[in-house]
């Protein structure tokens, strides 16, 4: 079949590019990482936040404890083969209901990441996560969001005091014995060794129980230009890349959302791409195990190029 005549923008058609190519997709090889959105409101603004979370942004409203439960739902009616449970946000302390989320989430044995910047939203819950620890153990981690390694650079990208607030609950959770990992950005434009040094004195000087030579531990993501002008992915791209369709996000993820103003939450392919509607993929699992055309900037900066991931089961 002859593929359509090249008179498309770039990430515009979803099987070809600008130049007429066969457009790269990836299939979903087996379901392994449900991400919730938990809702775009959040305590601060930052510079280059790839979901515009704010104080005002709520175009993702709160998901509710039901919303979260007829997925965990539909992932045991279906026999799903999900290991986590990943909860973002905006700031996903600032949702009501997700200290119960949480709970109902680890009793049913997932293991559960929350990512979050460890501020006051998360503080004010002290207590309550205390009690989750003490009842699930390692089965919840947390990624705290560290945009740098320096005071300065951090609290230019999220306002002045923000890498003081979240040193703080940092300390709290390795107090605690949390599972920790870090979530860095290359702002600093350092190479990645000087970066995860500089990460590793910071937390031998805060006592933050965090290995900074472990990849996992500390995940240093490229950073997402809204209006980068990366290549297209096509489908010689993985040849020439050396990269199969199977590491990509969208091969074993998917994220859960709730638009504002809609009458029930939907899926999408994947955390970094909430607001396009091309990449809603249908209102249940079972309908969003279908393919992802990688028509995205993100698809090619983040994921392909930049070699990503947001976070993935350890067992």
């Amino acid at each position: 079949m002859d593929l359509p005549a090249p008179t498309v923008a770039k990430f515009e058609h979803p099987e070809i590019t600008a130049k007429g190519e066969r457009r790269a997709s990836v299939y979903l090889t087996k379901l392994e990482t449900l991400w919730f959105n938990t809702g775009t409101l959040c305590n601060i603004t930052c510079q280059n936040c790839y979901i515009e979370s704010s104080p005002k942004n709520d175009r993702l409203v709160y998901l509710t404890l039901a919303d979260v439960t007829d997925y965990l739902d539909e992932v045991r009616r279906d026999r799903l083969p999900v290991k986590m449970i990943g909860f973002t946000g905006g700031e996903p302390f600032m949702n009501r209901d997700m200290i119960a989320i949480l709970r109902e989430t680890l009793s049913r044995g997932f293991e559960t990441l929350v990512l979050t910047n460890a501020m006051r939203p998360m503080m004010r819950h002290q207590k309550q996560l205390k009690a989750l620890q003490a009842d699930f153990g390692a089965k919840l981690r947390f990624r705290v969001s560290l945009d740098d390694h320096r005071e300065a650079i951090h609290d230019a990208e999220r306002g002045t005091g923000s890498f003081a607030k979240a040193m703080d609950g940092l300390r709290f959770l390795s107090k605690q014995g949390f599972q920790i990992e870090i979530a860095g950005r290359r702002l600093g434009h350092e190479p990645e060794d000087l970066a995860r040094s500089g990460y590793g004195a910071l937390f031998a000087s805060q006592d933050i129980a965090v290995d900074s030579g472990d990849p996992v531990q500390l995940v240093i993501f490229p950073e997402m230009i809204a209006d980068a002008n990366p290549p297209e992915i096509t489908e010689a791209c993985w040849g020439i890349l050396k990269k199969h369709p199977d590491d990509v996000m969208c091969a074993t993820a998917r994220m859960v959302v709730r638009r504002k103003g809609a009458a029930a939450p939907a899926v999408v392919a994947c955390t970094l791409i909430a607001y396009d509607e091309r990449f809603e993929l249908g209102r249940t699992l079972k309908e969003a195990s279908g393919s992802v055309p990688l028509n995205h900037r993100y698809c090619a900066t983040f994921c392909v190029l930049g070699g990503a991931a947001c976070g993935a089961p350890k067992s």
